[in-house]
């Protein structure tokens, strides 16, 4: 056969399998958001040292060059899916640029205590368009780059102004920086024999400095003034205006204060619900106590994973009889489970979930105390209540289809999508009379109560209302967590590498999706299977932006949410 026809074939049954899942006027925004990516990811390849002048500068250039090509679309032909991908890719470029600029600022800032950083850019460049470097020339400079690197440590002291999470930066910028010495000079290590005999017994030397400069920064993030309220719990609280200007990025139309508001009525609907368990249990109003039988009905050590497996079998059973999304068999079969080690349950006290579920339980690392807690809290009617949010219909079903449904949208999640719908699960299930019994039900209140709290706590926090153990208390008094777990779940919350509004996009994000299903499937709009399996195929977005798609009625270009969508529940 032709070798040409061969290739056109090819070719041909390469796109019609690309189009299949992708309607072909939404072809334009798709390549359009495709160029970015792969753009974005070539600068991000060219220019390793995130901090460098170099990369500010290019970075600059280059969000103001996307900014120029999306405004010279013309919006007003774009139908409503390619609206809604005009309107992500906006967002993250204008996200991704003000990342950029405060990045900018806060190397700014440091600029006095990275007196020596000029050095390793300058290597580092030439290095990058395979620049044949003068070995001499380069050991000067990296003599240069000790004495300033020693001086810096000398001097650190003096630096009153810079506060610690400033230092926790210049820790942070500093390694990129070593890890980019490192790099570069391995490019010419053994390539150039005369290059390496000149300049290797220098690197060395420099690469050592520099490790000791990353270890006086730590050291002195420690010792400026912090307040640690006897958690040992030191994080970043963002503040009001970062924390309203986090909310417009995702496009949620409502202050800290009226979120506060919002859990504080869904707490007040648990604790109406707790009481009617307790008092089917027998416990009457004393429904802590009632969570105190709960909590001690766990299996044995070494029986959980068969525990879960059995719930996720359960929920899936349950969800296909009452017809409410589509599971394909491939799905049900690909998940898998591995047990969390001891160290990482000191930040995840319970299940994480995605492809794989990761499952919390006594190992022999844990002390017999720790052991308890986490049998405790990871109880029979707890894992019921969290097992389909990490597999099926949650974070599992999840990850499939986003890797099979306009993969092109996954960079744009948010926890308010991804965490939001496993959430939302919840409640619809809940509704569904998913549990059985009241013990079943408190299992599920409880972690009801806990997504409130996290609203409550985690935004009281970042106000700079409330300390690290006030967080703490608050869970184990209000909500009725173990200790120990509650200082994970804290430490989780803010050390943990999440975003500031991450906990509270459990429920927002939850409540925004229920808010959905009113005004499209208990209006009669939708069917439910319809209205989840439309949600899915359209991958990951601010659930504002997922409205915009079931309700398909064209938005301006300017968009900006205004969705109140807890008024409609």
């Amino acid at each position: 056969m032709n070798r040409n026809f061969l290739w056109v074939f090819s070719l041909f049954f390469s796109l019609l399998i690309f189009t299949s899942a992708i309607k072909i006027n939404d072809l334009n925004m798709v390549v359009v958001i495709s160029e970015y990516q792969a753009d974005n990811q070539m600068m991000n390849r060219k220019y390793p040292i995130k901090y460098s002048d170099a990369y500010f500068k290019r970075m600059h250039q280059f969000y103001q060059d996307w900014d120029k090509k999306l405004k010279s679309i013309d919006y007003a032909k774009l139908s409503v899916n390619e609206q809604v991908d005009y309107q992500l890719l906006k967002r993250n470029i204008s996200i991704n640029y003000k990342q950029l600029m405060e990045n900018e600022v806060a190397k700014n800032k440091l600029l006095p205590i990275l007196s020596w950083k000029n050095y390793i850019e300058e290597f580092q460049r030439l290095r990058s368009v395979g620049t044949v470097q003068d070995g001499n020339k380069v050991a000067k400079d990296f003599e240069f780059l000790i004495s300033k690197v020693d001086e810096t440590i000398k001097t650190l002291d003096n630096y009153n102004e810079i506060e610690a999470k400033d230092f926790v930066k210049a820790y942070e910028i500093a390694e990129q920086y070593r890890l980019a010495l490192v790099e570069s000079f391995k490019f010419y290590d053994g390539y150039d024999p005369v290059f390496t005999q000149q300049v290797k017994p220098i690197y060395l030397k420099a690469e050592s400095s520099l490790r000791n400069l990353i270890k006086a920064y730590s050291v002195k993030s420690a010792k400026v003034k912090q307040v640690d309220d006897g958690s040992g719990i030191i994080g970043n609280p963002i503040g009001r205006e970062a924390f309203i200007k986090a909310l417009e990025g995702e496009m949620i139309a409502y202050t800290p204060e009226e979120l506060i508001d919002v859990a504080l009525k869904e707490f007040a609907w648990s604790d109406r619900e707790m009481l009617k368990a307790s008092n089917e249990m027998g416990f009457g109003d004393d429904w802590k106590k009632a969570l105190e039988k709960v909590k001690g009905d766990y299996v044995p050590q070494g029986k959980q994973p068969e525990l879960i497996k059995f719930l996720a079998d359960e929920a899936v059973e349950f969800i296909e009889s009452k017809n409410l999304i589509t599971i394909p068999e491939l799905a049900k079969e690909g998940w898998s489970m591995r047990m969390l080690s001891a160290q990482e349950q000191l930040t995840a006290p319970f299940f994480l979930g995605g492809e794989s579920i990761l499952i919390a339980y006594p190992t022999d690392g844990m002390t017999d105390t720790a052991k308890m807690m986490s049998l405790r809290g990871n109880n029979k009617h707890f894992a019921r209540a969290t097992v389909h949010h990490e597999l099926i219909p949650g974070h599992n079903l999840q990850y499939y289809m986003q890797n099979r449904y306009k993969t092109y949208r996954r960079p744009f999640g948010t926890p308010f999508w991804s965490e939001g719908w496993a959430l939302y699960w919840e409640m619809l299930l809940w509704d569904n009379n998913f549990a059985k019994s009241p013990e079943n039900r408190v299992g599920m209140l409880f972690w009801r109560m806990h997504r409130s709290a996290r609203i409550i706590f985690s935004t009281n926090y970042h106000l700079g209302k409330w300390t690290p153990q006030q967080c703490i208390d608050f869970l184990v008094n209000r909500v009725g967590f173990e200790r120990a777990n509650a200082e994970a779940e804290v430490r989780r919350s803010f050390t943990g590498g999440y975003g500031p509004l991450y906990q509270i996009a459990y429920m927002i994000g939850g409540l925004q999706f229920r808010a959905l299903h009113k005004e499209m499937v208990a209006s009669g709009k939708m069917t439910n299977k319809a209205f989840h399996d439309k949600i899915l195929q359209n991958n990951s977005m601010p659930v504002d932006l997922v409205r915009v798609i079931l309700n398909n009625k064209p938005i301006p270009e300017n968009y900006k949410a205004n969705w109140k969508f807890v008024d409609k529940l």
